[in-house]
């Protein structure tokens, strides 16, 4: 088995530290993409209200309910734009929040599976006779470990996928083109 007690304590805690590596590495993206939609929401209100000021201002000058419609429908227009850059904008955080998601994940899996295998080759190479069942249990414990972080990662994985689904459900809605004529 382990030479020490101290190979056991530093190989958990290894494991421990590479998924509190992972959290943060998560935590800090979450964060960042949050000021960066929290950023587009705030410029995409302000435009949004800067045009409804100035259709307002259009209609109220219009003479007859003609121009009124025709300002009114000018202003249209480049509302459907905005809202389609809106959508781009949003995906693309969405792309990159994914990508880090994904990087660090898989960055620390790696790290993760690299630090078992040495801990389990340690374990199986220092077996004193009649220790087999210690060493399985060890083993054991240390699978089940990882297979908790990779159900954590797997996880994440999921939520960005949802995210991303529903970005791309409520994009849907504000495409250009997609949009039923006023009745």
């Amino acid at each position: 088995m382990f030479t020490s007690p101290e190979q056991f304590a530093n190989a958990t805690k290894t494991l421990f530290d590479l998924q509190m590596q992972t959290f943060n590495t998560l935590a800090d993206r979450t964060v960042k993409g949050v000021e960066q939609v929290m950023a587009l929401n705030m410029n995409a209100a302000k435009s949004s209200m800067e045009g409804s000021i100035a259709a307002s201002q259009e209609i109220a000058k219009a003479g007859d309910p003609k121009a009124a419609i025709a300002a009114l429908h000018a202003r249209m227009q480049p509302g459907a734009a905005g809202a389609a850059e809106y959508r781009d904008n949003l995906k693309t955080i969405i792309d990159e929040m994914h990508q880090e998601f994904r990087q660090a994940a898989d960055t620390h899996v790696a790290e993760a599976k690299s630090t078992l295998s040495a801990l389990i080759y340690d374990v199986t190479q220092n077996v004193k006779p009649g220790s087999e069942n210690a060493v399985e249990i060890i083993k054991t414990a240390i699978d089940n470990a990882f297979k908790g972080y990779e159900q954590v990662t797997q996880a994440t994985r999921q939520a960005v996928q949802t995210v991303e689904a529903q970005i791309a459900k409520a994009s849907s809605l504000v495409q250009p083109g997609t949009q039923k004529p006023a009745e």
